[in-house]
């Protein structure tokens, strides 16, 4: 991450709450406050963009505004999908089944509105810059990189490449000591180079 040191970067905000929300305790459980609210995703952004700053890195959260029609279908797919891991979920409580239990738990993560806003809260008190996409994430992050306000888009999602961005780093978020960063530059003629810092 040092290697990003004084850049400025557009961070898809939805992909590192979902990672919040299904990292869960050697217990099991999530982060909660004492009245039970789940708290994951505060501390879990709270201390990643501590250790970004804290590496020299500017990061710009950037959240999701309301999908584009045309990915109407692949919404729908995914209600299925989500009706599928609810049955699933209960056939392996009924079966006793922790393990299956555990993967349809995550499977049936939803990041809330109120947890979006949540963020967003914390984001500002820290002095750190959010952007509300119109719509994806990713097609916004693309477009801070394209008009030179951001060197590159940290994501997993390789659509930010699709959607025009330079730089993709992948892995930049992740704890160091599991994943280095894969920086992939910008497609030229079909041809993407990455390289691994």
């Amino acid at each position: 991450m040092k290697s990003y040191f004084g850049r400025k970067v557009a961070i898809d905000a939805s992909m590192c709450l979902y990672q919040f929300l299904i990292a869960v305790r050697q217990d099991g459980s999530q982060l909660q406050s004492e009245s039970g609210e789940t708290t994951s995703h505060l501390m879990g952004m709270f201390y990643r963009t501590i250790r970004m700053i804290d590496n020299g890195v500017k990061p710009c959260y950037v959240f999701d505004g309301k999908p584009p029609d045309m990915k109407s279908g692949e919404l729908e797919k995914r209600s299925e999908k989500r009706a599928e891991a609810e049955k699933a979920l209960t056939e392996a409580k009924e079966r006793g089944d922790t393990e299956a239990v555990d993967k349809f738990e995550r499977r049936l993560v939803k990041v809330t509105k109120e947890q979006n806003e949540d963020v967003k809260k914390l984001l500002r008190l820290m002095g750190v810059p959010i952007v509300e996409a119109r719509g994806e994430a990713e097609a916004q992050c693309a477009a801070l990189v394209k008009a030179k306000k951001v060197y590159g888009t940290a994501t997993e999602d390789m659509d930010a490449l699709t959607f025009g961005s330079d730089v993709l780093l992948r892995h930049m978020t992740f704890a160091e000591a599991k994943k280095m960063p894969i920086k992939v530059c910008g497609c030229f003629f079909g041809s993407t180079k990455s390289s691994q810092f």
